[in-house]
């Protein structure tokens, strides 16, 4: 989620006549400037480097917490204890609670539902359109917005896995995943404690009010109602090929769709396509980084030293991909992306097994929830076109986020 904290001096705005054009070199200079004043800031003690430290010791945390809990998917913890981690132990900690009743009600869902759906798509497709829709409805637009955004995510996750993996235990998987969100989060809580108790006196976060939207919002309802339908897809394209990691598809159509209602106005085509975007490129940046890792790390000649040289990459990705997220600028949600990918492929369950397939997995995942939604929201657009439905309050009920 992006993190609004924002203490870096400010590039000086030149002016210049609205009736001609910037000089030609204008915009590369100031990309330049830009890029060399983040950089500057990035080696510079402050709000900003004190965060992205937080983040940093909490994956390496969690990742250990997970190992000693026995998690079978180390890289979910690491997930948590980066995605739960706010400027305050009290905003961490509501947070990382909301996280946990999320995963566990979403969990009790699956096992209930998923036995008696799993065997047939129509089912199925009927239980992620109900699930999905109506949680990410929630997550737009209604009290404890994280939590519900965790029903939703958990229950069309272990659903999914089911489908693609029908060998497999549900009650295991189940069970793992809510080891790895205990985990994560009790490592984020605890890294967030001693940051406020010490580096936080001096350089303080300052704390973010979340605006939940109360009562009926139609523009919610059919921002939910698109992704529920892309949705609707997924259980059929299982049967039909077994390729990608459909779990990623079904949390990329959700993710996306995660926009505050007063960006999605007539629709919400542009916004979505916007954060899709954000979310291929940072995926592609964190895959690229990764690869660089991996590759240097299959290379020594000694395999005792390749998970210094992964925990490495994962530091210095945690860092870059934190920062790009405290940028506040319109590239933001492509850190966490960065991030993620970062995660995913460089905190293995075993150093040793280490390689970028389940970046390109993910990746591919997040291609076929694209293809799925995209068609969907325009189609939508054109067939059925909303009346501009306005906040009363005027105020984003959510905070940007990335998931």
């Amino acid at each position: 989620m992006q993190t609004f904290i924002d203490t870096e001096p400010r590039l000086p705005q030149r002016k210049h006549d609205s009736m001609t054009k910037p000089a030609l070199g204008y915009w590369p200079a100031r990309l330049l400037a830009r890029f060399a004043n983040e950089v500057r800031v990035f080696l510079t003690p402050g709000t900003r480097m004190v965060d992205e430290l937080e983040c940093v010791v909490s994956v390496l945390f969690a990742i250990g917490l997970g190992h000693l809990v026995g998690a079978q998917n180390i890289s979910w913890a690491a997930f948590s204890g980066y995605m739960v981690m706010r400027g305050h132990v009290a905003e961490s900690l509501s947070r990382g609670i909301r996280r946990i009743i999320g995963t566990a009600v979403g969990t009790g869902l699956a096992l209930a539902l998923v036995p008696w759906v799993e065997a047939a798509p129509v089912l199925a497709a009927l239980a992620l359109m109900a699930v999905g829709g109506v949680t990410l409805y929630r997550s737009l637009a209604g009290r404890h917005a994280y939590a519900w955004l965790f029903v939703g995510l958990t229950f069309v996750m272990i659903l999914l896995d089911k489908m693609q993996r029908p060998e497999d235990m549900l009650s295991t998987f189940a069970k793992t995943r809510m080891l790895e969100v205990l985990a994560g989060t009790g490592a984020c809580v605890l890294v967030s404690m001693i940051s406020t108790l010490t580096l936080r006196r001096r350089w303080p976060a300052p704390s973010r009010r979340v605006v939940e939207q109360l009562g009926w919002h139609p523009g919610a309802a059919r921002h939910a109602g698109q992704a529920a339908v892309a949705l609707l897809f997924l259980p059929f394209l299982i049967r039909l090929w077994h390729g990608p990691d459909y779990v990623q598809s079904a949390v990329t159509i959700m993710a996306v769709m995660l926009v505050p209602i007063m960006s999605i106005g007539d629709s919400g085509l542009i916004p979505v396509s916007r954060r899709i975007v954000l979310r291929v490129a940072g995926c592609t940046a964190g895959a690229a980084l990764a690869a660089v890792f991996l590759l240097l790390a299959h290379s020594l000649p000694s395999a005792g030293v390749m998970a210094p040289v992964l925990i490495a990459g994962m530091v210095l990705g945690v860092a870059i991909g934190r920062h790009i997220e405290n940028s506040l600028t319109s590239i933001a949600y492509g850190g966490t992306q960065f991030v993620l990918v970062i995660l995913v492929t460089l905190v293995p369950d075993s150093y040793a097994a280490a390689h970028l397939a389940p970046a390109l997995e993910r990746l591919g995942g997040i291609a076929i929830g694209i293809v799925l939604l995209e068609p969907v929201l325009v189609i939508w657009h054109i067939v059925a076109p909303a009346r501009r439905v306005r906040d009363p309050k005027g105020e984003d009920p959510m905070e940007p986020g990335g998931v």
